[in-house]
């Protein structure tokens, strides 16, 4: 390789880590404006009643293991998953999500908090038992590179359990309604966001990186939520 080819090579890299690390500072910067009312925000957005209906359908999961949850935010569900696992990681890129979910989850012990990027983490192959995720898919913009290093962390026949909200089946007026609440929170949404995702659409994407899809599901009334369990082959 001549020394030409060599410096390019070297520059493209170079220019690649730069992009990638500023995304991701832009990503941590995005969210980490919300963090001081998110639940609040959440709440008011979407509803206590689809909320509650996650939570429930959540307490009813067993034996989770070792879990690792992307997107953890302030830590809202990641009390109802702890509950039900020996020990969980909850990620999150952003360091004010990761200091409001301390102060929400302090009492828990077996929940360690850390600062990762979803889509290129640090941990061995087959590490966990589970992976959750929620309301996050749908605001990735490579949602196949997150589903590809779950797959890669899991144990042979781990569990992926994602939930999500989404536009898929509601009502029009119900949409507007909560279109409009979202302006008042958190101004437009990212140009990215996948809002109405099917629940076929959503096992696709899953399947597309060899899970076996178990179970997929639409939960709530007026607002919407997916709810899917797939195993790693």
């Amino acid at each position: 390789m001549s020394l030409e080819t060599s410096t390019n090579a070297e520059n493209a890299i170079r220019h690649f880590l730069i992009g990638n690390r500023t995304m991701l500072e832009h990503k941590e910067r995005y969210w980490s404006r919300f963090a001081r009312t998110y639940d609040e925000d959440q709440e008011y957005v979407v509803g206590r009643a689809i909320l509650k209906a996650i939570t429930k359908r959540l307490s009813e999961e067993r034996d989770l293991g070792d879990v690792i949850e992307f997107g953890c935010g302030t830590g809202y569900f990641t009390k109802e998953i702890a509950k039900k696992a020996r020990h969980v990681i909850a990620t999150d890129l952003s360091d004010e999500m990761l200091e409001m979910a301390r102060i929400q989850l302090e009492e828990f012990r077996n929940i360690t908090l850390q600062k990762a990027d979803c889509e290129d983490t640090s941990f061995p192959s087959g590490r966990f038992d589970t992976v959750f995720m929620a309301n996050l898919i749908h605001v990735l913009i490579n949602p196949t590179k997150t589903l590809q290093e779950s797959h890669q962390i899991l144990k042979n026949g781990g569990l992926l359990l994602i939930v999500d909200f989404t536009g898929y089946s509601m009502n029009w007026f119900e949409k507007i309604k909560l279109g409009i609440r979202y302006l008042r929170k958190w101004g437009l949404p990212l140009c990215y966001a996948r809002n109405n995702l099917s629940p076929d659409e959503l096992a696709c994407l899953v399947e597309n990186v060899d899970f076996k899809v178990e179970e997929v599901q639409i939960m709530g009334d007026k607002t919407k939520a997916l709810y899917l369990k797939g195993r790693k082959n």
